[in-house]
């Protein structure tokens, strides 16, 4: 069956009822949505926060890794400083003032102790479990990232101070020494 081709009045405006009728639900289309839900935009949010609560505690850890062994190059280059001096004078310095070019602050923003014991005595000097002297001629250490020690380094706040133990043997944390 064919059908012909109705034509427009002369008015050129075509009559309503010639108009073929479309069903209702190709007459009212809605464009595409555009943008994000609140629902979406708080899921995203909520996923980079627990992404951060766990890469913080390992950024941490990792920056107090690096300050460790800023410190214990520090150390390393002020006992380098102080043997030169011993060298250059037959005794060691009393104290940071005798030596300029050392570097008297830690990475955590705290000064260096330096203690001659050979001139101050042991009383004042880090010591191990059984009490000893962990040095003979003088300490240098840090406190950490606490900022908190104690002289016997087997105390809980001194288990994180970098120190030189053994006369220079040993540059580290004092929870590995």
């Amino acid at each position: 069956m064919m059908t012909r081709a109705r034509s427009a009045p002369e008015g050129g405006r075509p009559n309503r009822r010639l108009r073929a009728r479309r069903p209702a639900c190709l007459t009212h289309r809605r464009a595409p949505a555009r943008g994000f839900t609140f629902i979406e935009l708080m899921i995203v949010i909520l996923l980079i926060g627990i992404l951060v609560a766990i890469a913080l505690p390992y950024y941490s850890d990792y920056r107090n890794r690096v300050r460790t062994a800023q410190a214990t190059s520090d150390i390393i280059g002020n006992e380098a400083i102080v043997e030169a001096y011993f060298a250059a004078n037959k005794t060691l310095p009393n104290s940071w003032a005798d030596l300029p070019q050392a570097r008297t602050i830690d990475p955590w923003g705290r000064p260096y102790v330096y203690y001659n014991i050979d001139a101050n005595g042991k009383g004042g000097a880090r010591k191990d479990r059984a009490l000893n002297p962990l040095n003979t001629d003088y300490d240098m250490y840090s406190a950490g990232p606490d900022g908190q020690s104690q002289s016997q380094i087997t105390q809980k706040d001194s288990l994180d101070d970098v120190l030189r133990a053994s006369n220079g043997g040993y540059v580290g944390l004092a929870s590995g020494f």
